[in-house]
């Protein structure tokens, strides 16, 4: 496979690459660009942070499960390149020298570059944009007051170019990288057992953890159809491209579905966001993705195609049984369509950590309350059971009864009805289970208006 992108703002070409390396690997291995570190190697620390731009956006992004094929057609820039071609100092590393945000510096390079993106993004919310970098010495207040004292200065012109310069960066046809959806499924046709890469936030993981040989792969960050997201004809729901990433969700959700946004806040980590699709977290099938319950509870339906046959189905019928979806050889999920408003939806997810952690539970609950009385509901879990799933018999008891106290102590057996959770290392079963009935009464005081996040409760 042939590959060209720019590093640190000058045009490179790879011709014949092995598409399993990693940026990283690259990086450290054959450009001798040490400065991005290898820490997990899973997308968790955040010490192998570089910046990826393309035409219109610059985002931090995790090099160690970044694939070389996703730079075609981009600019990568490294902690190196950060700095100016003569040697100026950006301003976050100059806050960084002046606030002391630094110790072993083991970590300082992934800050730094985290950091310049949101300073060049105009982000402020600094405690957001580092949530995926660790640090075990400094501490976060001196590296936050860094982040706070460059906030405000101005973006250095070297950063300004990437995005100019990766649209006009010639980016030739490859074979394995389709421009669009009809190419993919063309494509994915003639290899059904071709592997599909989104944003490799979780097929890096089969690389450089399991340890597993991928001989076909086809990237779909060249798709620029699936990456949009667009109102239906009738402007009451939003059709979302399998390609769009968590980041763009966000922003969407943000406008959109405000509790389902606070649950994509906690989905990884800013540079995860980046690069994690919609329609990679819900293809991969796991039971405890953050994404399915919220879409079942909202009553989304799912875009399949293959070749030139599609069709729909909801999104809970999508998932049948641990590791195993409704999903034919050379078929893919094309887009999403859920409402574009439902206003009593809320989803919770608990987790040993608030951020970037796995969910122990992840449950969603959008009911309709006319006149006091349940007149529809749609719960969902994610933790409870083999696939992402709905609360059917809890739904069944609630329908025509007072939305009151009395009603939900009254359906609180029904919960082992519907699910019998695993004991993990993330939670026990019982905990799982006491968990569905203590949300159910967290969403009730939660319509009523009353404070319910964690961080808003005080004693």
């Amino acid at each position: 496979m042939d590959i060209t992108f720019l590093l640190n703002g000058e045009s490179v070409e790879l011709r014949g690459i092995n598409p399993m390396m990693t940026a990283l690997d690259w990086l450290r291995e054959t450009r001798r660009l040490t400065g991005t570190k290898e820490g997990c190697n899973e997308g968790d620390c955040g010490a192998c942070t570089v910046m990826l731009s393309c035409a219109t956006t610059s985002q931090a992004v995790n090099a160690c499960i970044l694939l070389l094929p996703q730079l075609h057609g981009r600019a990568l820039r490294t902690v190196e390149g950060i700095s100016g071609p003569n040697g100026q100092l950006h301003p976050v590393q100059e806050a960084m020298i002046t606030h002391h945000g630094s110790q072993c510096g083991f970590c300082t390079p992934g800050f730094v570059a985290s950091m310049a993106v949101a300073h060049m993004n105009g982000e402020t919310d600094h405690a957001t944009a580092l949530a995926g970098n660790l640090c075990r010495c400094t501490g976060y207040a001196p590296i936050l007051r860094a982040a706070r004292a460059s906030q405000d200065q101005p973006v250095p012109s070297w950063m300004k170019a990437d995005q100019q310069a990766a649209a006009a960066l010639p980016s030739p046809p490859v074979t394995w990288l389709p421009e669009s959806s009809d190419a993919l499924a063309a494509l994915y046709l003639q290899h059904p057992d071709a592997t599909l890469v989104g944003g490799a936030t979780d097929v890096g993981l089969w690389i450089t953890k399991q340890m597993r040989d991928l001989p076909k792969m086809i990237f779909l960050h060249r798709a620029r159809d699936l990456h949009t997201i667009t109102p239906t004809d009738d402007g009451t729901s939003l059709r979302i491209g399998a390609g769009v990433s968590m980041a763009q969700m966000l922003q969407m959700a943000t406008q959109h579905h405000p509790s389902y946004a606070d649950l994509i806040r906690r989905y990884g980590s800013a540079q995860v966001r980046a690069s994690a699709t919609l329609g990679g977290n819900i293809a991969n099938g796991s039971p405890i993705g953050d994404n399915p319950p919220a879409l079942i509870a909202m009553g989304a339906t799912l875009h399949l195609r293959r070749s030139d046959a599609r069709r729909t189905l909801p999104a809970e019928a999508f998932f049948l049984d641990y590791g195993k979806q409704d999903r034919q050889p050379a078929e893919f999920i094309e887009a999403i369509t859920l409402p574009r408003h439902a206003p009593n939806l809320r989803c919770y997810k608990l987790s040993k950590r608030f951020d970037q952690d796995i969910s122990a539970v992840c449950g969603c609950f959008n009911l309709h309350i006319e006149g006091g009385i349940v007149g529809a509901a749609r719960i969902a879990f994610g933790g409870m059971a083999g696939i992402p799933k709905r609360a059917h018999h809890v739904e069944q008891e609630l329908l025509g009864q007072p939305w009151d106290l009395t009603t939900l102590a009254k359906v609180q057996h029904a919960w082992a009805d519907d699910f019998t959770p695993l004991s993990d290392m993330r939670a026990s079963a019982a905990y799982r289970l006491d968990t569905t009935h203590g949300l159910l009464l967290r969403y009730f005081h939660d319509l009523a208006g009353h404070a319910t996040p964690l961080h808003e409760v005080t004693p």
